[in-house]
């Protein structure tokens, strides 16, 4: 294993539980990494204010990745760099979200827009993220401001094939992935997690093969695919598990600790 300068993770299945916990398992694993030299972030599909609460209790000093890592916040949460979804490209992105009876959702910088407060992953959302949103009738007034949009459902197959449609008829104007099983998230073109890892190691002045990644789902293999290591937690997919050099244990079982276990092990033998 590559010595490690930096490990870049995914929040949701990955760093939390399933109930979005921070385990002290995983709060002393970033410890013990600060303790060591190595450098610490997290890139996800969030918004923005959904990363505010980990910034503290985790001491986080580097840039994090916030909505697939199209938007570069510093630790107080002002952004470096942001990106938009092309008001077309939202706007054919919410045809397709409808076209597939999927609830949809709006994400502008600093809010959550949605058509119905009593959506299936409302209080999930709300509970993820510490925030509540904004009821509005028409997302027209907020496309030339959109950082993400969402289509959350139950019926993970139904969202699977809307990922399919949505990705023929984007092509190239944005990008169109699950987060979650029940997540289907749009962001702006040309950018990532992996892309995200490719700036923090430029803003470091480190190789991409001194950096980990760390994830459970499909948009966190582009992150995979940039950096010189990749963990894969025991709950993701087995086509997740396969694209990463590492496996490790589910987030219900201090995954992401025993993950940085073995970088440290590796950081003291080399």
């Amino acid at each position: 294993m590559t010595r490690i300068a930096l490990l870049v993770s995914d929040v949701d299945g990955t760093l939390l539980t399933k109930d979005k916990t921070l385990t002290d398992g995983a709060r002393n694993a970033v410890r013990r990494l600060r303790d060591a030299g190595i450098g610490f972030t997290l890139t996800s599909s969030r918004p923005t204010v959904g990363m505010r609460f980990l910034i503290e209790p985790l001491e986080i000093t580097l840039p994090v990745g916030a909505f697939n890592g199209s938007a570069i916040v510093d630790p107080q949460l002002n952004p470096i760099e942001q990106h938009l979804i092309p008001a077309a490209a939202a706007q054919a992105s919410l045809d397709v979200l409808d076209e597939f009876g999927v609830d949809t959702w709006l994400f502008t910088h600093d809010r959550w827009l949605t058509r119905n407060p009593d959506g299936e992953y409302v209080p999930n959302e709300q509970r993820a993220i510490r925030a509540d949103p904004t009821i509005v009738g028409d997302f027209a007034p907020y496309l030339t401001a959109a950082c993400k949009i969402v289509g959350a459902s139950s019926d993970a197959a139904r969202l699977q094939r809307c990922e399919a449609a949505m990705q023929q008829a984007l092509g190239a104007q944005a990008t169109a992935v699950r987060s979650q099983s029940y997540y289907l998230d749009v962001t702006p073109p040309g950018r990532s997690k992996g892309t995200f890892v490719q700036a923090m190691a430029k803003r470091l002045g480190i190789s991409t093969d001194a950096v980990a990644t760390i994830g459970d789902m499909e948009n966190d293999l582009a992150m995979f695919e940039a950096s010189g290591i990749s963990f894969a937690m025991g709950n993701a997919a087995d086509g997740i598990k396969k694209m990463a050099t590492h496996v490790t244990a589910s987030n219900e079982d201090e995954g992401f600790a025993k993950a940085v276990e073995m970088i440290l092990r590796n950081s003291e033998a080399g």
